[in-house]
């Protein structure tokens, strides 16, 4: 038996005895994303692009989750863990049952280029909703249970996942292919490196994806730090470039003249897998001298080593999955709830739960109470059934739901012919007709999204303004003007303010996903009490934000903002239930090498969940602005309950960075550690109407 099928090998040693028996064009080939078969080898044809960010997309049906800035708000590392799973078993059933059909197709394999643990730094991102938000703690921690879900503890992998992008990587989408992202050492450490760092050592991610733009001069998928950093961290899985990046190299960021130096570049620094069609030129590469046969023969060493981690050329105790574990019932139960964590009440004013009994009409408005695109998010898969917010009301009320579109999500009318604003009497005349208005407003994946995604209203994927478009903006106004009970639904990935106030109730429901219409209603009728918390900062306006192409992360997030300028809307964490959970005391004891704290909440409203969210203060001078999450954990209380949970804190989630990047536990700093379901500060207390439990500690 050839040793690369000897099972009892480890995955290295059967990868460099396969890769020793190819041809130097062969393994060249193997380094493309489209990886050709290699048949007298019994290699079948392989294709590395795969996506799996909320679902198994691009591939046909699968089950259709949140998309990850939705599920980032429920703060549930279980939740996620559980969503991953999902996702790798159905990627695994589609690959089985492609496979035996002979289809080796893009989209179709068991490389899942997700999560994007990019920090949402700036609310004009248009990818910022792939994200897990703004904070590297939360985005770490989400990030690391999404991996360990999505890989499995078998004995073989059931998906790979994949740590994108690498690093310093948030737009603007426009010139992401020429930009240099400019980042000093303190906020490299202390704010766009920490999840990567995390994937790789704690979750031992598989792969890692390099990003478009250049990190400090550097093309980030030929980057001799960026390289570095992945040694540093003892990463020992494959690294892609994004699509076609590495041809930025000579096209647009100038830093070589011909595409085999830019191959030579990108393979020197690391880079296994080209997605694009740069990596055409690697054997010219290495005739020319640029590369060796050591490089390209270790860069397909690492590829083998996935593909044999993965079973791929074995049996396997996936082997039995198919389509019957596609989009199951359990898996649609899943997408519910995780749907329902993901929408954030930021408003209430008594109205919501609405009760049943007292109403007779409901007015159900706007463009994005029957669109589908804003329930998917980008990168999403295409889902059986989809349940809008509009069916997910009709469904729950016996009443008579009245419905308009209002008017069109970005367009001046919603028929060509007509006059401007010509769905917005209509709405006007359902709501007078009506006990209670729902109005959906928003945005969808057409309009924030990656560059050049179809149907983008703004070209380049990112937003321009913080408003609402200004179709919905007059409709909005038209329908609040009336005074009727009004609920306002808005569906978007990012943050946005739909400067009016009038509105009894405002839900941020995200891009909610399949069942999003399910959990919407579930949460308007009081079947399930909202326990979502904002995993960005909601600002005012985008005049108040620095230069979107300024990387320094002084007054961006809520670590840096500065709160005397009035520019928060709604903070970081918040989000409002129909519980009444708090925080009643908190006791904090070091133990080795963390803080062991016993929290006392106390439920003095309805059954319902809330998120019990850890911040520290540290006075050291290399602290961040304001405060910085150190942990949380999602509890449950009944009516009336009391609880007390455990947390460990490890004291490197108190740790500062100085200006050289050095991060460090500074013990002669006074350290206060607040516990409560919101930030310790005082537009969080105001909007809850809840204070924080501060306890100082020894370090």
């Amino acid at each position: 038996m050839e040793l690369y099928k000897d099972k009892s090998k480890t995955a290295e040693e059967r990868a460099r005895d396969l890769v020793s028996r190819m041809t130097v064009l062969e393994r060249c080939e193997q380094l493309k994303y489209d990886a050709p078969a290699i048949e007298r080898l019994g290699v079948p044809a392989y294709n590395w692009w795969n996506e799996g960010l909320h679902g198994v997309a691009r591939a046909g049906v699968a089950t259709m989750f949140p998309q990850a800035i939705g599920m980032a708000a429920s703060f549930d590392v279980n939740m996620l863990h559980d969503v991953a799973e999902v996702i790798s078993t159905e990627a695994r059933a589609k690959y089985n049952e492609y496979s035996k059909l002979g289809d080796r197709d893009i989209y179709k394999g068991l490389t899942l280029w997700s999560p994007n643990i990019n920090i949402f730094r700036d609310p004009r991102w248009g990818r910022g909703h792939e994200t897990y938000g703004e904070d590297p703690y939360l985005t770490s921690r989400l990030g690391c249970a999404f991996v360990k879900g999505l890989q499995g503890d078998g004995e073989v992998m059931r998906a790979a996942a994949c740590a994108k992008h690498f690093a310093v990587h948030s737009g603007p989408e426009a010139i992401r292919h020429e930009f240099d992202a400019v980042a000093d050492a303190k906020d490299l450490e202390e704010t766009y490196l920490p999840a990567f760092e995390a994937l790789v050592k704690e979750a031992k991610v598989e792969s890692v994806m390099g990003a478009y733009n250049r990190t400090n001069g550097e093309p980030c998928c030929g980057s001799e730090y960026l390289s570095s950093k992945l040694k540093e961290w003892g990463f020992d899985g494959y690294f892609v470039s994004d699509c076609w990046a590495i041809a930025d190299f000579h096209m647009h960021h100038h830093v070589t003249a011909t595409a085999t130096e830019s191959v030579a570049m990108a393979l020197k620094n690391g880079c296994d897998v080209n997605c694009g069609n740069t990596y055409l030129h690697l054997y010219k590469a290495y005739e020319e001298g640029l590369v060796t046969e050591e490089e390209i023969t270790k860069a397909c060493e690492h590829l083998f080593r996935t593909r044999m981690r993965l079973g791929m050329f074995d049996e396997t105790e996936y082997d039995s999955l198919g389509y019957m574990d596609v989009e199951t019932k359990e898996h649609i139960a899943l997408s519910r709830k995780a749907a329902e964590t993901a929408c954030v009440l930021l408003k209430n004013d008594g109205i919501l739960p609405l009760d049943k009994s007292k109403i007779n009409t409901i007015g159900v408005i706007g463009p994005n109470a029957q669109n589908i695109g804003a329930l998917r998010g980008n990168y999403y898969g295409t889902a059986s059934r989809y349940e809008t917010i509009l069916m997910g009301i009709q469904d729950e009320f016996d009443g008579r739901v009245l419905f308009s579109e209002g008017a069109n999500i970005v367009k001046d009318r919603c028929e060509g012919l007509a006059l401007p604003n010509d769905r917005i009497r209509e709405a006007q005349a359902i709501a007078a007709h009506s006990d209670v208005v729902v109005l959906c407003v928003g945005l969808d994946e057409g309009l924030e999204g990656e560059e050049g995604d179809q149907g983008n209203e703004y070209g380049s994927g990112d937003k321009r303004s913080l408003s609402l478009p200004k179709s919905q903006k007059r409709l909005l106004d038209a329908v609040l003007e009336l005074g009727k009970p009004t609920v306002v639904v808005l569906v978007s990935g990012s943050s946005l303010n739909i400067e009016n106030d009038k509105a009894n109730a405002l839900l941020q429901a995200f891009y909610p996903g399949s069942q999003g219409g399910k959990a919407v209603a579930d949460i308007l009728f009081g079947n399930v009490s909202p326990s979502g918390k904002l995993p960005v900062t909601f600002y005012k306006h985008i005049e108040q934000l620095p230069e979107f192409t300024d990387y320094f992360m002084r007054d961006r997030t809520y670590r840096y903002e500065d709160y005397a300028k009035n520019h928060v809307l709604y903070p970081f964490g918040f989000g409002l239930t129909y519980s009444d959970i708090k925080v009643t005391a908190a006791d904090v004891r070091r133990d080795g090498d963390k803080l062991i704290a016993d929290v006392t909440l106390r439920n003095d409203g309805r059954a319902g969940d809330d998120v019990l969210q850890v911040y520290f203060k540290s006075e050291s001078k290399d602290a961040v602005r304001n405060h910085a999450l150190c942990a949380f954990k999602r509890v449950t209380l009944g009516e009336g309950e009391t609880k007390t949970v455990s947390l460990e804190i490890p004291l490197r989630n108190l740790t500062v960075v100085s200006d050289n990047g050095e991060r460090y536990l500074d013990t002669n700093a006074k350290t206060t550690v607040y516990f409560g379901t919101s930030q310790p500060d005082e537009l969080s207390e105001e909007l809850t109407g809840k204070k924080t439990v501060a306890c100082e500690v020894e370090l």
